[in-house]
């Protein structure tokens, strides 16, 4: 197993990494698009539909949980004459509030150019780990997350937009912690799950470290607020490999580098707004890290003899291209899942 030392000024430093490209132009808006208002059982609700072009959107669902309204970018399925299945993919710790996003650092709308599935990802949810907290948060208020993603977005998304309501769900970083969790909490919502570069264990002292300088040191908070005490079952409750079994029956890929420079630690290779020092000297820390948490989920699910599929390249830092490699490479076993 490799785990390299978690330097806790390294790690917040590559966190707070951004990076950013242009979104595309405006083209024309795709047809049959649902109209503000439809409402689930529990009174979460469709806002706002904005197209941006003939395959992609920007809604705004309102959660009744957390009475706040939550912006989503949509991608439409190359063919809408049937219901699609949905993938739920999610940005790392800045929530897509910050530059760091799928559409802005990877060829996502590209690659789902060709593909019959709904692509939808959350703008919010800055350093919430995307969990139901225990408490409302002085700084990043109430995160009813876990309810809005198992419940909420699901059942107003599938009613707007008349999907075959099959859902898969991917993240990358903190996010691959959540999706994991996620996927526990709300047994047969996500056929599949793809975690890139997430530490499954988040209640083990690495793991425990890592949630702690995405929520504290780059959130503000005290991550008391969302699992309470440091030592008390709320952690436990959240660890992915603690509670495996509970995976059982769902399509798994899980995927993390080495933190060993690989193809993309080069000039050609950095992401615009980044810069190669960074990736490579607080980059590989932490993907080193994350390589050991899910060694530690795959050595968990093959004693309780779970099938999965886990990738460890022998090199690769904790970086936008990797990500965009992992979500190409995953993307069949999770359409196979969902029936895209």
């Amino acid at each position: 197993m490799r785990i390299a030392p978690l330097r806790v000024a390294v790690v917040t430093a590559a966190l707070a990494v951004g990076l950013l490209t242009p979104l595309s132009a405006a083209s024309a808006a795709p047809a049959d698009l649902p109209a503000p208002g439809v409402t689930s059982a529990d009174g979460s609700s469709l806002v706002s539909v904005t197209p941006i072009n003939d395959r992609q959107l920007t809604i705004e669902v309102r959660s009744a949980a957390m009475n706040r309204v939550v912006p989503l970018s949509v991608i439409l399925p190359a063919d809408r004459s049937v219901a699609r299945p949905t993938l739920y993919l999610l940005n790392g710790a800045g929530g897509g509030e910050d530059a760091a996003t799928w559409e802005r650092q990877t060829d996502v709308v590209k690659f789902f150019s060709d593909k019959n599935a709904y692509v939808v990802t959350p703008n919010s949810g800055a350093y919430s780990y995307y969990t139901d907290w225990q408490r409302d948060d002085p700084v990043l208020g109430r995160n009813k997350w876990s309810t809005f993603l198992g419940i909420e977005l699901p059942q107003v998304f599938d009613k707007a937009f008349a999907t075959s309501g099959r859902n898969a769900i991917a993240g990358i970083s903190s996010s691959g912690s959540a999706v994991l969790d996620l996927a526990i909490e709300h047994p047969g919502v996500f056929k599949a799950v793809g975690s890139y570069s997430g530490c499954a264990a988040t209640s083990s002292p690495l793991g425990q470290a890592y949630v702690r300088l995405v929520v504290e040191t780059r959130g503000g908070t005290t991550a008391t607020n969302m699992w309470g005490p440091y030592t008390g079952q709320g952690w436990r409750d959240h660890d992915a490999v603690l509670n495996a079994a509970k995976l059982r029956g769902t399509s798994l890929y899980v995927s993390a580098g080495s933190g060993i420079p690989g193809k993309y630690e080069n000039p050609a290779g950095v992401r615009p707004g980044n810069d190669l020092a960074s990736q490579i000297i607080l980059g590989g820390p932490i993907e080193a890290a994350t390589d050991g948490c899910s060694q530690q989920l795959r050595d968990r699910l093959a004693a309780l003899k779970i099938p999965a599929t886990f990738h460890f390249p022998g090199t690769g830092t904790h970086s936008w291209g990797y990500w965009e490699d992992e979500l190409h490479r995953s993307w069949p076993q999770l359409a196979r899942a969902i029936g895209a």
